[in-house]
């Protein structure tokens, strides 16, 4: 039996003990059969690539919890991110295996004048279902490219996806419990926990005017199948044009509060200067911070990769894509040298919340390498920056990204 034969053999055996479906992810320790390698364009970037239940081989970040990176080359694929294809991040280690969905329940206490024990049915019947497009994107994306570097996962360009969400308004899950005058937060809460007991647990907070806007949704369908097991089965919390951070996932404990929540992944991580871009001078700490919240504008070159060789006098077609917090994509340039830029053709509008795919029609005309340079102008008028800010978490980076190509 060859390696390829062997691997394939393995996998075939970890899913079929799996039972693979939409509630387990098998009865013995989670893991990951590799795939290969794929090497990322900074320092130490050398990852595996591993298969998992439910999806294409990713790069894997960490094994406990799993932390699986989508390799560049899916967004190339289109505008919505495949189910199979999309990244996977959590925080804690104990995350759950095994999920009944007639048995799950999700909770509502706090300032609120009647406690819920929702099923997922009577979750579904609540309020007739909405759909939005929506970028799900790691606070942490892009990590890697950050001079001088940070701790953290130093992650590539994939950590985030663009999917078709579906579920109920969270609004209406809280006017169903009934918010008290007086609430300042909503504290969201899942079913992964800590492994050792000072550990705190992963607990995120929305304000409560953004908990009661017509966005975030408690969604149960991704790409109009049921959400996969690693991206949050059965029910997750979508907020669009904010982090991931706040994406809950397995949604189990929504508790309303009279006050602000100050669990550790709200008042010491996942927080970055407090200041208009968000950053301060590289090496140095802020002076006050505030929890991240909403997703700058951005853009990436998809369709070709650092150093592809194109041919000199033919015509290439470039694709893209574009996205930020929810104002929506004005426009995206392209350009060779920093100075002169073309504007791009825009694709389909999917939503303001929704990467919106772009493309750009140029003719290599010598040979040699060059330079690409795309950058996005959102609906309010904000501008990727020509040079990377820095920020001691090394988050929401946005700076106009740069693809080295060889014309031959």
């Amino acid at each position: 039996m060859n390696q390829r034969d062997d691997h394939d053999a393995r996998r075939r055996l970890f899913l079929q003990r799996a039972s693979v479906g939409a509630a387990t992810l098998g009865a013995f320790p989670l893991q990951g059969f590799a795939a290969g390698h794929e090497t990322l364009p900074f320092g130490n970037g050398e990852r595996e690539l591993v298969t998992y239940p439910g999806k294409r081989p990713l790069l894997r970040v960490t094994t406990r919890p799993p932390h699986l990176e989508t390799p560049f080359s899916a967004f190339s694929e289109g505008a919505i991110t495949p189910n199979n294809a999309f990244f996977v991040r959590y925080h804690l280690a104990n995350i759950p295996t095994r999920i009944d969905a007639k048995t799950y329940r999700l909770r509502v206490g706090g300032h609120v004048k009647q406690s819920l024990s929702l099923s997922l049915a009577e979750l579904k019947a609540l309020a007739p279902p909405v759909e939005v497009v929506a970028v799900n994107q790691c606070s942490g994306n892009s990590r890697g490219f950050i001079e001088p570097r940070v701790f953290g996962a130093q992650l590539g360009n994939g950590s985030m996806g663009n999917a078709r969400w579906v579920g109920v308004p969270l609004r209406a899950v809280l006017e169903k419990a009934g918010v008290l005058p007086g609430a300042k937060q909503v504290a969201l809460n899942g079913l992964d926990t800590p492994v050792l007991p000072k550990t705190p647990d992963f607990i995120k907070a929305l304000n409560i005017d953004v908990a009661l806007s017509a966005e975030p949704i408690v969604a149960w369908s991704m790409n109009g199948a049921d959400i996969p097991f690693l991206n949050g089965y059965p029910i997750k919390l979508i907020v669009p044009g904010y982090f991931g951070t706040y994406w809950v996932k397995h949604l189990s404990e929504i508790v309303v509060m009279d006050h602000a929540f100050d669990g550790f992944f709200m008042s010491t991580a996942y927080r970055v200067p407090d200041n208009a871009c968000q950053c301060v001078p590289a090496g140095t700490a802020p002076t006050a911070t505030r929890p991240i919240t909403t997703l700058p504008v951005r853009s990436f070159i998809t369709s070709v990769a650092g150093g592809a060789r194109l041919p000199v006098g033919k015509p290439a077609h470039l694709k893209g894509i574009a996205f930020d917090g929810g104002s929506g994509i004005r426009k995206v340039e392209v350009s060779e040298d920093g100075q002169q830029w073309r504007e791009a053709a825009l694709g389909k509008d999917l939503g303001r919340f929704s990467f919106r795919e772009w493309s750009f029609d140029m003719t290599p005309q010598r040979k040699g390498e060059f330079k690409l340079m795309v950058r996005a102008t959102n609906m309010k008028g904000d501008v990727q920056p020509a040079t990377a800010s820095w920020n001691p978490g090394g988050y929401a980076r946005n700076v106009v990204e740069t693809t080295r190509l060889v014309a031959v």
